[in-house]
């Protein structure tokens, strides 16, 4: 809950001009609040970058006070949307089969949804992390089109601590995740406490695609250097 339209546009004046070099087989997504969706969609039309929301409900409508349904983020050009994040399923009340309902809405109205899992730190220091973060997958992808599908490993822990999941950890973790999809091609995100000077590591891995980025995203510079990692020799 980050910027608004005056700040958010301002940000894309830092930003985009330092995506002149980035490679062209990265994809950027900025997924931004609701209230900024629309300018950010007509300031971003024809660039490479691409616009997603944080969150989107299941319903197409009907009295659901406070929610968004998909065609509403579609018809602003949005094209990403985030649903289960952590912070959704610690505040908001959110569940394995609600998200698999935003899911399939999103799916529905075209839209390419980015599912988060993840453990916490209790059920880390039990020993349950691979438990949860299978069960999370089983319920939150039934009947869920996985050829439209990205999913984010988001360690609860780690976002907005500074803890970082060793890089090797999260490179298992991600490859178990793998393993238990019908279509190994899923882009996998590693997300908590991604930042300029641990993003490079974290892109060498061999099972991560890419990076779900949260507070280190909010100033340009910093947030184009992680775009801009730079690739490590194994």
């Amino acid at each position: 809950m980050y910027k608004t339209q005056e700040e958010a546009t301002e940000f894309l004046s830092g930003f985009l001009p330092i995506l002149e070099k980035t490679p062209s087989d990265r994809e950027i997504i900025l997924c931004v609040p609701f209230t900024d969706l629309a300018v950010l969609s007509k300031s971003l039309h024809g660039s490479r970058v691409r616009v997603g929301a944080q969150n989107v409900h299941w319903a197409s409508e009907g009295a659901f006070t406070g929610e968004i349904s998909a065609a509403m983020l579609a018809e602003l050009g949005v094209r990403y949307v985030v649903v289960g994040h952590s912070e959704r399923r610690q505040y908001f009340g959110e569940t394995d089969d609600t998200v698999n309902q935003r899911l399939k809405a999103a799916q529905e109205a075209r839209l390419m949804p980015i599912l988060c899992v993840g453990e916490s730190k209790q059920e880390r220091d039990d020993g349950d992390t691979e438990a949860v973060i299978f069960e999370q997958i089983k319920i939150a992808l039934e009947e869920v089109d996985q050829a439209n599908l990205v999913i984010a490993y988001e360690p609860i822990w780690a976002i907005g601590t500074g803890d970082t999941c060793a890089t090797d950890e999260a490179n298992r973790v991600i490859g178990l995740i793998r393993s238990k999809l019908s279509n190994p091609e899923v882009p996998i995100l590693y997300g908590g406490s991604v930042n300029p000077s641990n993003v490079d590591e974290i892109m060498a891995q061999a099972e991560i695609d890419g990076a779900l980025v949260g507070g280190a995203s909010l100033k340009p510079d910093g947030f184009a250097r992680i775009v801009n990692y730079e690739t490590l020799n194994s």
